[in-house]
């Protein structure tokens, strides 16, 4: 027995394939779902989904930024506010970002409230990329422009 895994953002479908597991980054932990889980719904936060196309299979993963995640006989939807595959991923760029993310967080007296939760948002979001990118990476499979 599979589940059905469907990602979605908002500018796109990003996965929809049947599989064996799917581990998420919830708000409270990391989740495991298999075939038959209880029904959920719980939100996301930045990080890791990952996948097995079957007990035996190697997991793949995409990096997230949140989103929420709803369970229901086993049909898993994702609704991701980003999500993509390691391949799809600009290392360089990620970097770039997070390094602005990070000089933006690091001189406080610049941000309100608002701003600083967006900017610590981003930069989350930024970790979570370049952490798929690079363990993808260095699994071979995946080569950055320029790299």
């Amino acid at each position: 027995m599979l589940l059905k895994l469907k990602i979605v953002t908002p500018e796109r479908l990003v996965l929809e394939e049947d599989v064996y597991s799917v581990t998420l980054p919830a708000e409270g932990g990391e989740i495991t779902v298999l075939p038959d889980h209880i029904p959920y719904i719980g939100s996301l936060r930045p990080g890791e989904i990952f996948f097995r196309r079957d007990a035996h299979a190697e997991p793949e993963s995409l990096a997230t930024s949140g989103g929420f995640v709803e369970l229901h006989g086993n049909v898993l939807s994702v609704m991701a506010d980003t999500a993509e595959r390691a391949e799809e991923i600009d290392i360089e760029r990620a970097e770039a970002a997070k390094k602005k993310a990070e000089e933006l967080k690091a001189d406080r007296s610049l941000l309100d409230d608002e701003e600083y939760a967006r900017v610590a948002a981003s930069l989350e979001k930024e970790f979570a990329r370049l952490h798929v990118a690079r363990k993808h990476r260095s699994k071979g499979g995946f080569i950055a422009p320029g790299q």
